[in-house]
């Protein structure tokens, strides 16, 4: 069946996100004492909460989105082109405009939403730091009463599993068992926070989450067993 889908349909998405501050002390007490509870059965006896606290990102309570990068497939006359785009800044503005961009162009019926891990990771982080920040959530991303079929989402990961849902492949691992150039060229999400904290490097961030966007859009072509993008054909905008 996803070969029947129309590409230029997909809004392929990828998220960085990182602590909400660069030093555990930099919360309160109560944040401090919710984040050791939170996270207490992942950290055993081998770290304290603020040992611990660089891996706050990958929370919505305890971290914040600093880039929404996004991908889509224009063709025309039998030749495409996949263009990407990034949302940055303050986190209320990027969701914003986020919010946007899915209610202009991709919240019709057929409109689906791609990530890696998205529905785990990306749909819901985007939809919680939403609702922190008071930003009614979009069709796309509101779950709430619809039927399974409903849900407008594709997962490369889920894709991969093909039904094994005790299975796990990173986003570096598919695209290389799959010959795909890996996005992993500069940084991997590990790194993703002293980026932002120690480098002030949002532009490095920028270009490793676009680069992300293009692998997954590689990796649906070639689920559908389709050539590859080459680098002419993507363009950021």
């Amino acid at each position: 069946m996803l070969h029947k889908i129309n590409l230029e349909h997909i809004l392929f998405l990828d998220i960085e996100t990182v602590p909400l501050h660069e030093n555990f002390n930099e919360l309160d007490a109560d944040y401090q004492e919710l984040f050791s509870n939170k996270t207490k059965y992942q950290r055993k006896e081998e770290f304290s909460a603020a040992e611990f606290y660089d891996r706050a990102g990958i929370w919505a309570e305890f971290g914040k989105i600093v880039c929404i990068s996004v991908g889509y497939f224009k063709l025309k006359d039998e030749q495409r082109s996949f263009r990407t785009t990034t949302f940055s800044g303050g986190e209320h503005e990027l969701l914003t405009q986020f919010k946007e961009l899915l209610e202009g162009y991709f919240d019709k019926p057929h409109h689906l939403l791609c990530a890696h891990n998205g529905k785990e990771f990306d749909f819901p982080f985007i939809a919680r730091r939403m609702v922190i920040h008071g930003i009614q959530i979009p069709n796309k991303l509101d779950l709430f009463g619809k039927k399974p079929w409903e849900v407008k989402h594709l997962d490369t990961l889920e894709l991969w599993k093909f039904g094994d849902h005790k299975h796990y492949t990173s986003l570096k691992l598919l695209t290389k068992i799959l010959n795909i150039p890996s996005p992993k060229t500069d940084i991997d999400g590990s790194q993703v926070r002293d980026v932002y904290y120690q480098e002030n490097d949002a532009k490095r961030i920028i270009s490793y989450c676009e680069r992300d966007v293009v692998a997954i859009a590689q990796l649906i072509l070639r689920f559908r067993n389709e050539e590859l993008l080459d680098d002419n054909e993507v363009i950021s905008v």
